[in-house]
């Protein structure tokens, strides 16, 4: 019995239907690695930078105190408010040296992840 020279095709020369390729070649400390896209990948937001002046919660909670006033200078470290999360007081402290724009919240507001809450000038 002959045996059958079989040629493995490259999964990555197939196209699906939109004319795009069905997987990526990555080289990898010297490695050669081929991986399939999938839905998720395509439909994935691009990944932007957070605005350095913009402090978003980092959590779900509640404003319990604000220490700060929109114009005001703050120093490194010092605190520009308080919210409740997960029963726990959380303090929000100045990342960097600098004024006050805006505060996007008031006490006792009801805060989602990721809501902007300080804006720096």
């Amino acid at each position: 019995m002959e045996k059958a020279k079989v040629k493995v095709a490259d999964p990555c020369a197939n196209l699906d239907e939109s004319g795009k390729a069905k997987c990526t070649t990555m080289v990898i400390q010297g490695g050669e690695y081929k991986t399939f896209l999938t839905r998720k990948f395509e439909t994935k937001k691009p990944f932007m930078l957070p605005n350095p002046k913009e402090i978003k919660s980092f959590l779900p909670g509640t404003i319990l105190e604000i220490k700060v006033k929109t114009g005001a200078k703050v120093k490194t470290g010092e605190t520009l408010l308080v919210f409740e999360a997960m029963k726990m007081h959380n303090m929000l402290k100045a990342p960097f040296d600098g004024t006050i724009k805006a505060i996007h919240v008031k006490v006792s507001d009801k805060i989602p992840n990721g809501a902007l809450l300080v804006e720096f000038a």
